[in-house]
């Protein structure tokens, strides 16, 4: 499978797409070739060119949001971590396997001193630290965090496997 590049007007990466997407752009009128790398695509009949990089005509824009908070999303950011001991599904503790369900959300200003469902005032905390912090603060608890919860990152480009060279000059790798 071929992939394409997909960058907006101002040559910002928008997307990746596959190799039909690109080539019912292309025959539109929608797109131009923003670099001279192309891979041939073969028909029953005929050889087809798509360039490796795309650039839309006109610019379109896209609002970058931050993602709305969530419990799942808490859960999903912090990997079903405990934001205090560390533990996680698969690992032992009193005797049984933890699982998913095994795991809360902490409220580190809690709710019942204007806490709020935020990102940065909420993180997944295993049952038992989180029982053991209670209605309080974990300074006061004498609990150390072992991350600061932030806001995850919803504006990137997810690319796997290698990389083509003619990407590389659009994309931020490091």
């Amino acid at each position: 499978m071929v992939d394409v590049l997909l960058l907006n007007a101002s040559y910002e990466p928008l997307a990746v797409i596959p190799w039909r997407r690109a080539l019912s752009l292309l025959a539109r009128g929608r797109v131009d070739a923003a670099t001279t790398d192309s891979v041939t695509i073969h028909s029953v009949s005929q050889a087809m060119r798509v360039p490796t990089v795309l650039r839309l005509r006109h610019y379109v824009n896209v609002p970058r949001r931050g993602a709305g908070w969530s419990r799942q999303g808490v859960f999903q950011r912090d990997r079903y971590h405990c934001i205090y001991c560390g533990i996680q599904p698969s690992e032992w503790r009193s005797g049984r396997q933890l699982t998913r369900r095994d795991f809360t959300i902490d409220h580190i200003i809690p709710r019942s001193r204007g806490g709020r469902n935020t990102w940065g005032n909420t993180a997944c905390a295993c049952f038992a630290c989180n029982h053991r912090k209670g209605d309080r603060t974990p300074h006061e608890a004498g609990m150390v965090m072992r991350w600061e919860p932030k806001i995850p990152r919803v504006d990137y480009l997810v690319a796997y496997g290698e990389i083509p060279d003619s990407w590389k000059v659009y994309l931020e790798l490091g």
